[in-house]
């Protein structure tokens, strides 16, 4: 074994935890191939609230490579960060489209958010947080947020329309686009139910080139309109943020949905990625825990000050995990597999809601899992959970969806007499989203 060899192996621990360079390089390749449809997916639904679709998308791979890097090099665990599917569409169908904001007022909430998520993460306060939630909540709020997700992509592919008796309605599924959307779901949903790595870019992909070949989109004109070696500016979005107007507006659900959405997920995301990479020990704890958590909030003040949404530890990291992948030389591995798709900047421009719509469904789809967690049986259990599911897509707001499970979860179990399940948090949380409701009107 050569010097650098040695550095490396030592640096990372990787004979400690059984892995090698090899491995880790294929299991980031598997994780890569996962997620990448995040570089795609965030830059369209974030120029929808206005954002330069181009400067959207190098923010997006910006934030990626960084806190990617900070995971690896720092906290040295196996994971890929990013985005959040979920917190992208409440940053742009609710805080945008529905309460009017301006997207930089939006990114200034988003970096107050990860503000908040930092100083609890630094004293230690953010696993207490966790905990205090029931995990009725934490899995009907992910449920919820799927859920809301999904009918995201069934609206933009045109599966659903607005109307005016039944609020929604069947669209016209007989049109181009929606055809394809149908096909698209199909093709994704057949292709990882295969297992087949990269199954949701590779629909993305499939269903661009089928809309073009059906003149439903644009096509290339020319490489250049697909590669480039001209890296996408930034400018438009960097420093963009507006943290006083967000401070102004008081928009203290807004900035406590993404900070409790960035929080528990995170943490939630980690136990089980590091459990399934036997990294966690006996009691359950997670190496690194404290850095992790910091990364997280970093990465979401990092993402805001770049131009895009707040971050989370993608599930998808299982995949790499799955091939072996066990320190964080898998997640620098990534993080350069991530800046090489700087060249692929000028594609997002051809890639129509029609393709991306079905990407959406199926991730909404993979969150509603979590609702095998709710117990059914206990009515103060199930009204709480069915709220916040139901109340986030029906009032287009992840915010009042969480609003919603708080407030009756804590009122039901304090008016059944069982106030001992309840944590003091709750009650904070619960008393904070009320005067919010009273201030909001």
């Amino acid at each position: 074994m050569n010097k650098l060899s040695s550095r490396i192996d030592g640096y990372f621990h990787l004979t400690e935890r059984s892995t090698t360079v090899k491995r880790e390089f294929l299991a980031a390749l598997t994780t890569f191939m996962t997620v990448s449809y995040i570089i795609l997916v965030n830059p369209v639904i974030l120029s929808e609230a206005g954002l330069p679709k181009e400067a959207a998308l190098a923010a997006t791979i910006y934030a990626i490579v960084i806190t990617t890097m900070i995971m690896g090099l720092w906290a040295n665990l196996p994971i890929v960060i990013g985005p959040g599917m979920g917190l992208n569409a409440f940053f742009t169908y609710t805080v945008v489209l529905k309460q009017g904001l301006s997207w930089e007022t939006a990114l200034g909430a988003v970096f107050i958010s990860g503000l908040v998520f930092f100083i609890l993460s630094i004293l230690g306060i953010s696993s207490k947080v966790v905990q205090a939630i029931p995990k009725t909540l934490k899995s009907s709020i992910t449920a919820g947020i799927g859920l809301f997700v999904a009918f995201i992509g069934l609206k933009n592919s045109g599966i659903i329309v607005s109307d005016k008796s039944t609020f929604v309605a069947l669209g016209h599924i007989t049109n181009t686009g929606t055809m394809l959307a149908i096909i698209g779901l199909i093709l994704a949903a057949v292709l990882v139910a295969l297992n087949i790595r990269g199954a949701l870019i590779i629909s993305i992909i499939v269903i661009s080139i089928a809309s073009m070949a059906a003149g439903n989109s644009p096509f290339p004109k020319s490489l250049s309109d697909v590669v480039s070696f001209q890296i996408p500016s930034i400018a438009p979005t960097f420093m963009a943020m507006d943290i006083k107007a967000a401070i102004a507006y008081g928009i203290f659900s807004v900035i406590f949905s993404f900070t409790i959405v960035e929080l528990f997920d995170t943490l939630a995301t980690l136990i089980g990625l590091t459990k399934k990479a036997n990294l966690s020990a006996p009691d359950g704890s997670v190496p690194h825990i404290k850095r992790a958590l910091t990364t997280g909030a970093l990465g979401t003040m990092i993402s805001a000050l770049f131009g895009s949404t707040a971050m989370n530890t993608y599930i998808e990291n299982a995949t790499g995990i799955a091939e072996g992948g066990r320190t964080g030389l898998k997640a620098v591995f990534a993080a350069c597999l991530f800046i090489l798709t700087l060249l692929f900047a000028p594609f997002i421009q051809f890639i129509p809601d029609t393709a991306t719509a079905p990407v959406l469904i199926i991730i909404g789809a993979m969150m509603l899992s979590e609702l095998k967690e709710v117990n059914f049986d206990d009515f103060t259990e199930l009204v709480p959970a069915f709220l916040t599911i139901i109340m986030m897509p029906l009032t287009f707001s992840i915010a009042e969806g969480v609003a919603f499970g708080f407030l009756s979860y804590t009122l039901i179990k304090l008016f059944t007499g069982r106030i001992k399940e309840l944590h003091w948090i709750m009650f904070v949380i619960t008393i904070a989203f009320l005067i919010n409701f009273v201030m909001m009107g």
